[in-house]
């Protein structure tokens, strides 16, 4: 027996949602504290304990932090298929490093660095202007480095390498003294005040581009097919039981 699906379009509100957070300083990328230091914790912003981290920031690092009760999602973010990990996937961080930067060492960040883990895929960087920063970029924690000399850069890489922006800045001795991440898989700290946070409904679009499925409400039917007339009518009419089709 055949069946046939049935499909309802998802109104925006059973989308799947997206919490966007802008991580100040000195807060851990998770909700349990750690008795080894006096970081606060997302426990601190948010009571949801469903919601799961999608990329972490360390605890002295800012910026956008994307965190999602949805399984599917969470994992298109931190382990993106193949064919959307590519530079839809991109993450952007703005950084204050030590120095005043050259174009050699910037030239050796764009074509990739060797770390332990191995050489880093080509990057993005560009240096921001004074006015970029002012018009963009809140006041530092006290508890960040001074220099009296510094560059800020914006770096956007395609991969997720531990500590990864922290080590190639580094390893170009361009050492790290502030970090924000600004833009993830597409999505924007934008305007959002430190320590504030905003949840989005994410659009087909949205699921397309991070190579999600989405699900629909289907309900499965039997499409009947005409029966041949029986030669004797105390032949036992044959029972298809109904069965239920579910979106992969």
């Amino acid at each position: 027996m055949r069946f046939k699906l049935f499909f309802t379009h998802l109104s925006p509100s059973t989308m799947p949602t997206l919490i966007l957070f802008n991580k100040p300083y000195g807060v851990l990328s998770q909700f349990r504290s750690d008795d080894n230091n006096n970081f606060a914790t997302l426990s601190d912003y948010f009571t949801d304990k469903s919601l799961r981290v999608a990329g972490r920031l360390d605890a002295t690092s800012e910026g956008l932090l994307l965190l999602t009760a949805d399984g599917q999602v969470n994992k298109a973010l931190t382990h993106p298929p193949k064919a959307n990990a590519g530079k839809q996937q991109g993450k952007t961080y703005w950084i204050q490093v030590e120095g005043d930067a050259s174009d050699a060492q910037l030239q050796q960040l764009q074509t990739g660095v060797p770390l332990k883990d191995g050489i880093t895929l080509p990057a993005e960087v560009v240096r921001l202007s004074e006015a970029q920063i002012a018009e963009h970029i809140w006041q530092a924690s006290d508890k960040i480095a001074k220099r009296k000399v510094t560059t800020w850069l914006a770096i956007t890489i395609f991969e997720g390498k531990n500590r990864q922006v922290r080590r190639m800045a580094a390893h170009v001795g361009l050492p790290c003294l502030r970090l924000i991440r600004m833009a993830s898989s597409g999505f924007s700290l934008g305007n959002l005040e430190v320590g504030a946070s905003t949840q989005i409904h994410l659009s087909p679009a949205d699921l397309k581009r991070l190579g999600v499925q989405p699900l629909s409400a289907a309900t499965t039917k039997p499409q009947s097919r005409k029966k041949p007339r029986l030669l004797t009518p105390k032949s036992p009419q044959s029972k298809h039981p109904t069965s239920r089709h579910r979106q992969p």
